[in-house]
């Protein structure tokens, strides 16, 4: 069993920045790869960012790409998601993911893929 706790969201300004945290439960986060995703009002969820098991490899969604950096601290058991340039667009409730994925590059996008999910923290910006 894997818990996850999100947190480092709220209202930001458009250009501005935040980073998110999610920390995980357990003595084997490093076994899992982990992922953001991202809800809006009245959309679907859809992916934000991916990393593997040790942070050799990262995936990103192409309207994040350039401003959102995901990385981990395994010593930690924590997954961070450096969000800048921050649009109105961005806002939305952020969740984290963990897939068990202990060894290789493997990285997942698809949210059903996931094993846990943490409760989400809100992410505003205003124009």
């Amino acid at each position: 069993q894997v818990q996850l706790v999100e947190s480092g969201g709220g209202l930001v300004q458009a250009g501005g920045s935040l980073r998110l945290s999610c920390a995980a439960s357990g003595r084997t986060f490093s076994s899992y790869a982990m992922g953001w995703f991202r809800q809006a009002p009245g959309k679907e969820r859809e992916f934000v960012a991916a990393i593997n098991w040790n942070g050799g490899n990262t995936y990103y969604a192409d309207s994040v790409k350039g401003r959102f950096t995901i990385s981990r601290d395994n010593a930690k058991n924590t997954v961070y998601l450096q969000m800048n340039s921050l649009k109105p667009e961005d806002t939305a409730v952020y969740y984290c993911a963990a897939d068990y994925s202990p060894i290789g590059y493997r990285v997942v996008t698809a949210g059903t893929e996931y094993d846990y999910w943490g409760q989400g923290t809100q992410v505003t910006v205003s124009s």
